[in-house]
């Protein structure tokens, strides 16, 4: 088992959680949840409405996708200096992906566009350090995308706002505690954004990770903007590792699901229902947790046991959240056959 740092993201992730947990049960009160009859009288406060959330929720399952800069450096967390020569899959098939999410059962996938090491798997014009100038050109995105509706799998983007290569000044996690993002910086993630949500048709899911690196005020103008150009796209920004029972205002407010990373929800449910900052919300939660112990791939990190497997899906369904497993692909750009039996095998154990 590869041993992890003490800056590793569910070090500090954890460690933010804990440091604002006061702040969010002060303003942040759990509503009671109503079952599936009567919380349809109840409109909420929320964007979307219970029809389309609800739609949403009938996914169930979806296939997170670890892929980039990461999965050639060995590290989830690179500095961002890293050659682009380094990126440079030997086998590289993005259909293969989408076909095994279909094959096991899963609704939905959500690609890491763009993760820490700031290489986005798209032809941005933002910024050199893309796949445009990396041995391999293939633009990913779009290749994800297309997969996923020839395949009947809806494709969903994520995002991640800790950039280490990409910085305009930004101080990040990599660099201490006192993490702040810039105005100049926030330009640049609007712009690439609008790029993912205006070059590849409508997207499922939009997901945004380090959301507290943003501060409320840029947060809820990329919140609206996001909704402004894809209405119908479920946005997620990332709350963090916690089972959820106190939600982070401060740091992931505002978003239309909340997420639960590395986490169960509490044994006495998972409460749809939030009232924040004196309005009630409908809020959807997704567990999301890799296959095996690595968010990305590394050689040798195989998938958990299949008992395991099966009872983090149970555990999902049996709560009311969707799951959303990640299935890294490997240095090749394929997901290993280790991977995919594993899938398989759960399909049929859980009866999907």
């Amino acid at each position: 088992m590869r041993k992890r740092s003490d800056c590793s993201r569910r070090g500090f992730l954890a460690a933010t959680t804990a440091a604002a947990a006061g702040a969010a049960v002060s303003r942040e009160v759990l509503a009671a949840d109503n079952g599936p009859g009567d919380a349809g009288e109840r409109r909420g406060g929320q964007r979307l409405s219970l029809d389309a959330l609800r739609a949403w929720e009938a996914l169930g399952y979806g296939m997170f996708i670890h892929y980039g800069m990461s999965t050639f450096v060995g590290q989830e967390l690179p500095s961002g200096n890293d050659p682009l020569s380094v990126y440079a899959p030997t086998a590289l098939d993005v259909g293969q992906w989408v076909a095994v999410a279909r094959d096991a059962g899963m609704k939905y996938a959500v690609l890491t566009t763009k993760h820490v090491a700031g290489h986005c798997l798209w032809p941005t014009r933002h910024t050199d350090y893309s796949v445009a100038n990396s041995p391999d050109k293939t633009d990913v995105v779009e290749r994800f995308v297309t997969a996923c509706r020839d395949k009947g799998v809806l494709p969903g983007f994520y995002y991640c706002s800790w950039d280490n290569h990409n910085r305009f000044g930004s101080r990040t996690w990599s660099d201490g505690p006192d993490h702040y993002t810039t105005s100049t910086y926030q330009t640049f993630q609007t712009a690439q954004v609008t790029e993912l949500l205006t070059q590849y048709g409508p997207i499922a899911e939009t997901w945004i990770d380090i959301p507290g690196a943003l501060g409320r005020g840029y947060r809820t103008f990329l919140y609206n903007h996001i909704a402004s150009i894809q209405p119908d796209t479920v946005i997620m920004m990332n709350s963090g590792i916690s089972t959820q029972e106190d939600y982070n205002v401060d740091y992931a407010w505002p978003s239309d699901i909340i997420a639960i990373e590395r986490s169960l929800p509490p044994q006495s449910g998972y409460k749809k229902w939030r009232t924040i900052e004196g309005k009630e919300y409908y809020l959807p939660g997704e567990m999301c947790d890799p296959i095996g112990k690595e968010w990305f791939w590394v050689e040798g990190d195989l998938p958990r046991e299949d008992q395991v497997l099966a009872d983090l899906f149970q555990a999902a369904r049996n709560h009311g959240v969707n799951l959303l497993l990640d299935v890294p692909p490997d240095r090749r750009g394929i997901i290993p056959k280790e991977s995919v039996d594993a899938l398989l095998r759960l399909r049929k154990h859980v009866g999907i």
